[in-house]
């Protein structure tokens, strides 16, 4: 039997949400074992004197716990 956990990163790029959503899911596979899935809970933009300067997502990452 399985055990999985979820976790929210948050990711941000200067070019895309697509590259945004890359880097997250990049990341987290450094950091956690087992990933198995992501999904995109929200996403979000700066704003400087009207133009966009960062895309952010915020990602739930799935992963299955080791015994």
């Amino acid at each position: 039997m399985s055990v999985a956990r979820v976790t929210e990163i948050i990711s941000s790029s200067k070019k895309s949400f697509e590259d945004a959503i890359e880097n997250g899911v990049d990341r987290a596979c450094k950091t956690l074992k087992n990933v198995q899935g992501a999904w995109v809970q929200d996403q979000k933009v700066v704003v400087e004197d009207g133009k966009i300067t960062e895309y952010r997502a915020v990602l739930k990452v799935t992963f299955i716990l080791e015994d």
